[in-house]
């Protein structure tokens, strides 16, 4: 009968309505729902990979090196099905590879199109890139939030630091941010667990350059959500320096360890992996999303779910390709584009060059365990006074360290005068890489392919951005400033290096493409990460940024997302979305 036909569609409905839905399971997205649940609402959150379970699922976190089939390393086959990640740095001098290799995406599976060389690290599984980011995290300052309308570039940020001060205490707190306090106005301090110590090299490098450029440069331990320090439901580091496979200890912030436990806890969270979301459910006469269709991944089949409010928290690219998908009868760009900025702007920070050197004078010394974090050396260029012939400015990150076993003895390669060398350290050496920001290009864009699609038939995005003369301009002051600290520094035999053909986005740390502003001629989304043209919907990863600073930027994205949960939450109390 009709009516029994209705009310089974009713009740369908009614199972897959919800106060809210999370697009994605990354940092900003187990952040979202873990602020929304625990503020009472009803939370689906959607990833578009399988689940991937805390613990139970790190499969090689605690194997030895000799139990891996291919010692460590990402064997041929998997470089010739991957080739556009096998090119990037991740896949060379490192002996972690064979270990997350399939953490990553597969190429064949999700394409895109590279105009430009474009290198694209994505993670579609329960949790995302939180298991497997660098954990540095620095708080972004004024320096950096007035920075487009002091140097006429862009457009402003619509907030400042103190809209973020409460909310980066937040964050810090509940993640586990250890660092020490250093007085810095332009990378405030935070709520920090004790530091990790730099060694005994590391601190006379540090001393040294202190003092020659008397108190104006400064080398720190990392800020990293590594936990020093015990807090509930999680142990502190055990300097495996492993934490790319899966901490079994939670001894490092991801979903898996931090957010997702709290926002289950609540009782108010549904998680539904394998749902691959295609566009927004835009009510034109509304001017809101009334929800979201996915695909779901294994089967092919499509689902509506509905709610009062969206986090679309897919990661910077995927973010806006659902923006761009969504609504494309009302704009043909697709929801947001009607500023005519969604998808441009694209940025990321540029590094893959830096300087090394031997160590002298610390022979009888040695450290504790394998530090997860290295030190910090933060920005001091085009501030204070300092100019140069580019804009803004860069940081580096860095570490020194004894040879170990598999360093190379030309004289002695066989027998046992070998075997007897390799028992002891090698000599003391230092390196630093430079990470310097991308200013926000219009003309750095993404957008769909017209004739690509991946293999569920969605159209896929195409990579037509690149560094620019300012970039290149900086690139050249990173290597001379290092070089020149650390000859200071006394270091002996400094090398420099220079990945000559650097692709936006080695730096995994992606922006822009949806960004925040005061005009809605001129951004995607208002100082609270609402859309503009649909206020329900908020978009707090990293495609909301305005600029890129210099800092690593997830825990900027952990702000953002805390705020607007909580902004979108006053605002459904008071009816007004």
């Amino acid at each position: 009968m009709p009516g029994d036909s209705l009310n089974v569609n009713n009740k369908a409905a009614a199972q897959n309505t919800f106060d809210a839905i999370v697009i994605g399971s990354g940092i900003s997205g187990g952040w979202a729902a873990k602020e929304l649940t625990e503020k009472g609402l009803k939370v689906l959150m959607l990833e578009r990979g399988p689940k991937f379970d805390h613990i139970t699922d790190y499969k090689t976190a605690s194997k030895n090196p000799w139990e891996f089939e291919h010692r460590g390393r990402a064997p041929l086959q998997y470089k010739k099905d991957n080739p556009v990640i096998s090119r990037d740095w991740a896949m060379y001098g490192t002996a972690a590879q064979e270990a997350i290799m399939d953490y990553w995406v597969k190429e064949k599976d999700s394409p895109y199109v590279e105009v430009k060389p474009f290198a694209w690290w994505r993670s579609y599984q329960m949790g995302g890139r939180s298991i497997l980011w660098g954990r540095q995290s620095y708080r972004w300052s004024d320096l950096d939030f007035e920075a487009n309308a002091k140097d006429g570039i862009a457009i402003d940020w619509p907030i400042r630091y103190k809209d973020l001060e409460k909310w980066y205490d937040h964050v810090e707190t509940f993640a586990g941010i250890s660092g020490s306090k250093e007085g810095l106005s332009h990378l405030p301090d935070g709520q920090f667990l004790p530091p990790m110590d730099l060694n005994c090299a590391e601190k006379d490098v540090a001393d040294r350059i202190k003092n020659y450029y008397k108190g104006q440069r400064h080398m720190f331990i990392g800020r990293v959500a590594n936990l020093t320090k015990e807090i509930p439901g999680r142990t502190k580091c055990q300097f495996r320096n492993r934490c790319w496979e899966g901490c079994p200890f939670g001894g490092y912030f991801s979903t898996q360890s931090s957010t997702l436990p709290a926002a289950m806890a609540t009782g108010n969270l549904t998680v539904r992996p394998w749902s691959i979301v295609t566009k927004l459910i835009y009510d034109k006469d509304a001017k809101k999303a009334k929800g979201v269709e996915i695909l779901d991944a294994e089967t092919n089949k499509t689902y509506e779910f509905y709610s009062k409010v969206v986090f679309v928290n897919a990661s910077a690219l995927n973010s806006a390709w659902i923006l761009m998908n969504t609504a494309t009868d009302i704009w043909p760009d697709g929801l947001g584009s009607s500023s005519g900025e969604l998808g441009h702007n694209v940025m990321d920070h540029h590094y893959m060059l830096g300087a090394s050197g031997l160590i002298e004078g610390f022979e009888d010394k040695y450290y504790y365990g394998r530090r997860a974090n290295g030190f910090y050396i933060p920005r001091f260029v085009n501030m204070n006074g300092d100019k140069r012939d580019f804009l803004r400015g860069y940081g580096y990150q860095g570490s020194a360290s004894r040879d170990g076993w598999s360093r190379d003895i030309a004289e002695l390669n066989v027998g046992a005068e070998f075997k007897e060398a390799l028992t002891e350290p090698g000599a003391w050496h230092i390196g630093a890489t430079g990470f310097g920001e991308i200013l926000p290009y219009h003309e750095n864009k993404i957008y769909l392919s017209k004739d690509v699609k991946d293999k569920w038939g969605l159209p896929v995005l195409t990579m037509d951005a690149e560094l620019k003369e300012n970039e290149l301009k900086m690139r050249k002051d990173i290597i001379k400033e290092l070089t020149a600290m650390f000859d200071v520094a006394g270091i002996k035999n400094v090398t420099t290096w220079d990945s000559k053909v650097y692709a936006v986005g080695q730096g995994i740390h992606e922006m822009g493409t949806a960004r925040m502003g005061r005009d809605e001629k001129a951004s995607v989304l208002n100082g609270n990460n609402q859309v503009w043209d649909a206020k329900n919907v908020f978009i707090t990863d990293g495609a909301a940024m305005v600029s890129s600073a210099c800092q690593n930027p997830s825990l900027t994205y952990m702000a953002l997302t805390a705020r607007a949960a909580d902004f979108a939450f006053g605002e459904l109390k008071k009816g007004n979305l």
